[in-house]
Protein backbone atom coordinates (compact mmCIF):
# COMPACT_ATOMS: atom_id res chain seq x y z
CA UNK A 1 0.00 0.00 0.00
CA UNK A 2 1.42 3.07 -0.69
CA UNK A 3 2.60 5.92 1.68
CA UNK A 4 0.07 8.61 0.75
CA UNK A 5 -2.96 6.35 1.03
CA UNK A 6 -2.02 4.35 4.14
CA UNK A 7 -1.71 8.66 5.32
CA UNK A 8 -5.11 9.13 4.21
CA UNK A 9 -6.76 6.04 6.11
CA UNK A 10 -4.54 6.91 9.09
CA UNK A 11 -5.88 10.80 8.87
CA UNK A 12 -9.72 9.25 8.40
CA UNK A 13 -9.31 6.94 11.27
CA UNK A 14 -7.85 9.76 13.30
CA UNK A 15 -10.43 11.95 13.02
CA UNK A 16 -13.06 9.53 13.39
CA UNK A 17 -11.94 8.46 16.90
CA UNK A 18 -12.03 12.38 17.17
CA UNK A 19 -15.35 12.83 16.74
CA UNK A 20 -16.48 9.71 18.36
CA UNK A 21 -14.43 10.93 21.37
CA UNK A 22 -15.66 14.37 21.98
CA UNK A 23 -19.20 12.98 21.13
CA UNK A 24 -19.07 11.10 23.90
CA UNK A 25 -18.21 13.96 26.29
CA UNK A 26 -21.03 15.76 25.18
CA UNK A 27 -23.45 12.99 25.35
CA UNK A 28 -21.89 12.14 28.90
CA UNK A 29 -22.43 15.31 30.52
CA UNK A 30 -25.84 15.80 29.12
CA UNK A 31 -26.90 12.49 30.97
CA UNK A 32 -24.78 12.83 34.18
CA UNK A 33 -26.76 15.76 35.02
CA UNK A 34 -23.75 17.09 37.03
CA UNK A 35 -23.01 13.21 38.31
CA UNK A 36 -19.06 12.96 37.03
CA UNK A 37 -19.29 9.15 38.02
CA UNK A 38 -21.98 8.19 35.15
CA UNK A 39 -20.26 10.72 32.72
CA UNK A 40 -16.71 9.43 33.13
CA UNK A 41 -18.48 5.95 32.74
CA UNK A 42 -21.06 6.82 29.47
CA UNK A 43 -17.71 8.59 28.36
CA UNK A 44 -15.59 5.51 28.40
CA UNK A 45 -18.10 2.82 27.16
CA UNK A 46 -18.80 5.00 24.39
CA UNK A 47 -15.26 5.54 23.34
CA UNK A 48 -14.63 1.86 23.71
CA UNK A 49 -17.91 0.93 21.22
CA UNK A 50 -16.60 3.54 19.15
CA UNK A 51 -13.14 2.29 18.74
CA UNK A 52 -14.32 -1.53 18.35
CA UNK A 53 -15.96 -0.34 15.47
CA UNK A 54 -13.37 1.69 13.78
CA UNK A 55 -10.88 -1.51 14.51
CA UNK A 56 -13.57 -3.87 12.71
CA UNK A 57 -14.56 -1.46 10.09
CA UNK A 58 -11.62 -0.40 8.76
CA UNK A 59 -8.84 -3.69 10.25
CA UNK A 60 -7.23 -5.93 7.85
CA UNK A 61 -9.71 -8.63 6.87
CA UNK A 62 -8.82 -12.45 6.89
CA UNK A 63 -9.20 -12.49 3.02
CA UNK A 64 -6.75 -9.61 2.25
CA UNK A 65 -4.03 -10.67 4.61
CA UNK A 66 -4.07 -14.09 3.06
CA UNK A 67 -3.07 -12.57 -0.54
CA UNK A 68 0.40 -10.81 0.69
CA UNK A 69 1.26 -14.17 1.73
Amino acid sequence: MPLARRAVAEAVGTAMLLAAVVGSGIMGERLAAGNAAIALLANSIATGAALLALILAFGPSPARTSIRR
